[in-house]
C-alpha cells in the first residue's frame, strides 16, 4: 500500500539498553492511606545550489560558507582585526578588537582555523566540502538547504549530512529555503500537547457498538482550522473547526482493536488527524454517558499527543487483569519501518500472545505508519479478592523511531473487590518527559451545596531506575518509600492531597474508585499525573456536557492568580508545606464544553466527570519538554 512519508532517509536511532526484572509484593497501611501495595516490576541563509534534492547522505556536494574575514585579509575578523597580527603573543589587532578565545574554531572561506587566544592560531585545515563556525570542517553548513516541491532538503545541526522532510500541505506547511515553514511547522509549534498532526486509536472496551467512539478537536488558534482525518490511504472526513471553538467528531469503532481477543497488530488501525492550524485532541471511548436511556457503564477518555513530541522509550502504565478482563497497552507508529522492542516487567510476563509478542511479554515487532500493536495481559489466577499478578505496568517499550503509547484496561473494578467494572485508557508519557516531582490531588464527587463528598482514589508510582526512593509532603505514614528496580511500582489508596518526590524519574498515575466505594456516582477511570516541570500558564481543554457533573482540579503556587473562562478561581487550599495549593472547580454543563484557563505563573490542571457507574479523567494539558534524569 502507498504510505505518506513523514521523513525520508531518517537517521538511525540507537536502541536504549533494556532492563531485566524480578518481583516481590507486600501490603502496608497509613493514616490517610487505606492500602499500599508494592509490585516489584523490573524492566531491565541561502541554500547551497549544489545541495541534493533527495537522498540524505554522509557526504554532500561541496558548499562554501560565507567568509568571516574582511575583504583583502587572510584572517577572520572574529580572530584578529589585522592582516599582520597572526603570530603568537598578539592579543589584539590594529583596530583594538580582542582575539578569539583559545580553542574557538573560525572559518576563512573553506579554511577552518583553531584560535590560540593570543591573536594567532594553533592550526588550520582546508576543508574538502565546507567550513562552519564552531564546528570546523563539515559535510555541509547547518541550516543550508533547498526545496524540491514540498520536500525540504536541509543540512542537519551537526553538519554531517542532509535530511529530507516532507512539508505537509494538509497542515498548511510549505517549503522555503530548505525548511518547512508555517503555523504547523515543528519549529513553530514547540513542545506541548498543542499540535497539528495526531493519531487516535481505539482500545479494547466492553462497551456496546451502539455507543460512539469520538475525537474532540479544540481549535486553540484565532483562525479557522481545516481538519483532515484518514485511516491508511482511505479518506474518512474533512471538517472545518472555526477559530476558538470545539468540534466533536464521531468515528467508526475499529472492531479488531475493540474486541479483547488477544494481542495483535492491526494494519492501518489508527486514525490520523491533521489540522491546518494548531489544535488539541482528545478521544472518548465512548463519548456518551448514556444513550436511548441506557448508561454506557464503560467510559474513559484520553488526551492525545501530537506526533512532533512522540518518544522512543516509554514505561507502560496499565492495570491488573481482572476476572478474565485484560489490562492493555497500545503502540502507534508514525513512520514506516518502525521497530518496537518490548521488555516486560515482572508482572508483565503474562500476556495473551500474538502480534509478535510472546506469552512471556517479550517481543520485537515491525510497524508501518498508522499501524497499531495492542498487547493484552493474561489471567494470573489470583486468590479471592486479591489483585491479579498479571499486570503490564512497568513494561518497557523501546523503538527506533518515535511512537505513541496508551495504557489502560478492558474493564476493571477498583479496588479489586468493589463494584463496578469500567474501561480505562490514558496516554503514557515517554521517559524523557517524566520527572522527579508530582502533585497528586483528589477529585470531588458532588459539588458544594449538594452533599459534597471527597472520594478516595488509587495512586500508582512506577520507578524508571533501580534504587528509587520516595518522599511525601505532607508525610504519608506507612506509604512505600523505596522501589528497588526499574519497573517496580507502589500503589496507595488515599483521600489526601500530597506531593511525591523521588531521587530518580518516576511515572505517576491515578485511578478513580468504583461507585460502590462511596459518593453514589462515578466508576473507575484513569489519568496520568503531570510533572511540575511540564506545567503551563495557559490551557484550552474540553469537558463533555452530558455527564452528571464535570470538574477541574487546579494546582498552583500559593498566591497565584488563575482565571477560568475569564473568571477568577477562588477556594485554593494549601497542600502541606509545599508552597502549592489546589482548587476544585465545577464546570458548567452548558455551552459547548470548551474551556480556557490561564494564570500569572505555571500551574497544572486535571479534568474529570461523573455519571452513574461511569466516569472519565485526563490531564487538561502539559508541556512535553525533555527533562534530564
Amino acid at each position: 500500500m502507498t504510505r505518506t512519508p513523514w521523513t525520508t532517509r531518517a537517521l538511525a536511532v540507537t536502541f536504549s539498553a533494556l532492563l531485566v526484572a524480578c518481583s516481590d509484593d507486600g501490603t502496608q497501611t497509613t493514616d490517610a492511606v487505606v492500602t499500599a501495595t508494592v509490585g516489584d516490576n523490573t524492566g531491565t541563509s541561502e541554500p547551497a545550489t549544489s545541495a541534493p534534492t533527495s537522498a540524505a547522505t554522509t557526504s554532500a556536494p561541496t558548499t562554501t560558507a560565507a567568509p568571516t574575514s574582511e575583504p583583502g585579509t587572510t584572517e577572520p575578523v572574529t580572530a584578529t582585526a589585522s592582516d599582520s597580527s597572526t603570530g603568537p603573543g598578539t592579543t589584539t589587532g590594529t583596530t583594538g578588537e580582542p582575539a578569539c578565545a583559545d580553542g574557538t574554531i573560525v572559518c576563512d572561506g573553506n579554511v577552518a582555523k583553531i584560535c590560540d587566544g593570543m591573536g594567532g592560531f594553533h592550526s588550520e585545515e582546508t576543508c574538502p566540502n565546507a567550513c562552519a563556525p564552531d564546528l570546523g570542517c563539515v559535510e555541509c553548513v547547518p541550516g543550508e538547504g533547498v526545496c524540491d516541491g514540498n520536500v525540504a532538503t536541509h543540512c542537519n545541526d551537526e553538519g554531517s549530512g542532509y535530511v529530507d522532510t516532507v512539508c505537509d500541505e494538509v497542515q498548511g506547511v510549505e517549503c522555503q529555503d530548505g525548511q518547512c515553514v508555517g503555523a504547523c511547522a515543528p519549529a513553530s509549534l514547540g513542545d506541548s500537547y498543542i499540535g497539528c498532526d495526531y493519531y487516535s486509536v481505539v482500545t479494547a472496551n466492553a462497551v456496546g457498538p451502539t455507543f460512539t467512539f469520538a475525537v474532540v478537536v479544540s481549535n486553540v488558534s484565532a483562525e479557522d482550522a481545516d481538519v483532515t482525518i484518514t485511516r491508511g490511504d482511505a479518506p474518512v472526513m474533512d471538517i472545518l473547526v472555526p477559530a476558538n471553538s470545539v468540534e466533536i467528531v464521531p468515528l467508526p469503532w475499529v472492531d479488531e482493536l475493540m474486541i479483547a481477543s488477544g494481542s495483535k497488530v492491526v494494519v492501518d488501525g489508527a486514525y490520523r488527524v491533521r489540522s491546518s492550524r494548531p489544535v488539541t485532541l482528545y478521544q472518548y471511548s465512548p463519548l456518551e454517558y448514556e444513550k436511548d436511556g441506557l448508561p454506557t457503564m464503560s467510559n474513559d477518555a484520553s488526551l492525545l499527543m501530537p506526533t512532533n513530541v512522540w518518544g522512543s522509550d516509554t514505561m507502560v502504565i496499565g492495570r491488573n487483569s481482572h476476572f478474565g478482563n485484560p489490562g492493555l497497552y497500545t503502540v502507534v507508529a508514525r513512520e514506516d519501518g518502525t521497530t518496537i522492542v518490548v521488555t516486560p516487567s515482572a508482572t508483565g510476563g503474562l500476556v495473551r500472545a500474538g502480534g509478535g509478542i510472546a506469552a512471556d511479554g517479550t517481543g520485537m515487532v515491525m510497524l508501518d505508519e498508522g499501524d497499531v500493536l495492542q498487547v493484552l495481559s493474561a489471567d494470573g489466577a489470583p486468590p479471592p479478592n486479591q489483585p491479579d499478578p498479571s499486570d503490564v505496568t512497568g513494561t518497557r517499550v523501546v523503538s527506533d523511531k518515535p511512537v505513541m503509547v496508551l495504557g489502560g484496561h478492558y474493564c476493571t473494578f477498583i479496588p479489586v473487590s468493589v463494584c463496578c467494572c469500567d474501561h480505562l485508557e490514558e496516554l503514557n508519557l515517554p521517559v524523557e518527559n517524566l520527572a522527579r516531582e508530582y502533585f497528586v490531588t483528589t477529585p470531588l464527587v458532588k459539588p458544594p451545596g449538594e452533599n459534597p463528598f471527597t472520594k478516595a482514589r488509587m495512586v500508582r508510582v512506577i520507578a524508571t531506575t533501580d534504587g528509587t526512593t520516595l518522599t511525601y509532603d505532607p508525610p504519608q505514614n506507612g506509604a512505600p518509600v523505596a522501589l528497588a528496580k526499574a519497573g517496580d511500582y507502589a500503589e496507595i489508596e488515599t483521600d489526601v492531597d500530597f506531593k511525591i518526590s523521588a531521587n530518580f524519574k518516576i511515572a505517576v498515575s491515578e485511578y478513580m474508585l468504583g461507585q460502590n466505594a462511596g459518593g453514589d456516582t462515578g466508576d473507575p477511570a484513569m489519568t496520568i499525573s503531570v510533572p511540575l516541570e511540564q506545567y503551563r500558564s495557559s490551557y484550552s481543554f474540553h469537558a463533555p456536557t452530558n455527564y452528571e457533573s464535570n470538574f477541574a482540579n487546579i494546582t498552583a503556587p500559593n498566591g497565584a492568580t488563575v482565571t477560568l473562562d475569564g473568571a477568577p478561581v477562588a477556594g485554593f487550599e494549601p497542600i502541606g508545606a509545599t508552597g502549592y495549593a489546589v482548587a476544585r472547580v465545577q464546570l458548567p454543563n452548558g455551552a459547548d464544553g470548551d474551556h480556557t484557563i490561564s494564570g500569572d505563573v505555571a500551574f497544572g490542571v486535571q479534568v474529570y466527570g461523573y455519571g452513574q457507574y461511569t466516569s472519565y479523567w485526563y490531564p487538561g494539558g502539559l508541556d512535553l519538554t525533555l527533562i534530564p534524569q
